[in-house]
């Protein structure tokens, strides 16, 4: 039977060191061994009440770095509010100066650059990088649908504009990863609602369709108006993700119950002559090569040129 122990008030939701609250006293390696406490990094232990998310990875890899540490990337990108950045178990991103001579350990990657002081924020106890700053570094560092699939959010959100993301360009004009960072921000589009959708875009396009557009308005013969995840309004072709993902929104009809779309709205869009394709979670994961030829075909048969 697992076993049970009170939380002493000063660890009550807490993020502490084991070996700093044994040597106060607060309570025992035997009971730390309970089911009041998780332990989340080496010597690191929390309030077993306390979610498991990536802020409390944060929380718990910051009592292990120096006070000059910054999250980056994929975690500041969390931090900022975008669920699907990063989960509890991925890696913890952090900058420290390249002096340190600081090195990547499990459950943790270190990026040794400079950092400018406008591009760091506290808040919650925590230093991350602004949104600009984090935008540029996911760019850099995340796996190309992952990076379109934040930045998005972050756009979309209005937490960050092109204004910014041409701005963080230019200050990092010279560095080696500008032009992967020039092709992130290019392929994003902030009307995307959702990671799934961001990720099937850009997957089209790296599988050498044409790029699609997020949400284009399809107006019905009724004069209702339709957004379909994807389309290419030059040869009416668009592609609805059937099944919702948790978290994220289904394509809706405006005015509509977003359940019609899949059914009597994709009837709709065949009569205002749309060719509709739809794709499931399933095929998104298993099947992606064919579904990649159907909307090949579908692009052919509209007039579309490679």
């Amino acid at each position: 039977m697992a076993r049970t122990s009170q939380r002493p008030s000063p660890l009550q939701w807490q993020v502490f060191r084991g070996s700093d609250a044994v040597r106060r006293d607060l309570v025992s390696t035997n009971q730390l061994r309970s089911t009041a406490w998780i332990r989340v990094r080496h010597d690191v232990y929390a309030d077993s009440r306390i979610r498991l998310d990536h802020t409390l990875a944060c929380r718990a890899t910051a009592l292990r770095l120096p006070v000059s540490a910054v999250f980056a990337g994929p975690s500041a990108a969390f931090l900022h509010g975008v669920a699907h950045a990063a989960g509890f178990n991925d890696d913890v991103h952090v900058i420290l100066p390249p002096d340190l001579r600081p090195r990547s350990s499990h459950g943790l990657r270190i990026h040794a650059t400079e950092i400018e002081a406008d591009e760091v924020e506290t808040r919650d106890g925590l230093r991350r990088t602004t949104v600009a700053r984090t935008g540029w570094d996911v760019a850099c560092w995340a796996e190309l649908t992952h990076a379109v699939s934040i930045i998005d959010r972050l756009l979309r959100r209005g937490q960050v504009s092109r204004a910014d993301l041409d701005e963080v360009l230019e200050r990092h004009a010279t560095h080696l990863s500008r032009s992967r960072a020039v092709r992130v921000f290019d392929l994003t589009d902030p009307r995307a609602r959702s990671a799934t959708e961001s990720s099937l875009r850009i997957r089209l396009i790296t599988a050498g369709l044409p790029r699609a557009v997020a949400r284009h308005p399809v107006e019905l013969t009724d004069g209702r108006v339709l957004h379909p995840e994807l389309a290419w309004p030059e040869f009416r072709v668009a592609v609805v993700i059937e099944g919702r993902c948790p978290g994220e929104r289904s394509p809706c009809l405006d005015g509509v119950d977003p359940e019609l779309v899949h059914g009597h709205g994709r009837q709709q869009m065949a009569a205002a002559g749309w060719s509709v394709l739809p794709v499931t979670l399933y095929q998104m994961r298993r099947e992606f090569t064919g579904f990649v030829t159907s909307v090949r075909f579908a692009l052919l048969d509209r007039g579309w040129q490679p």
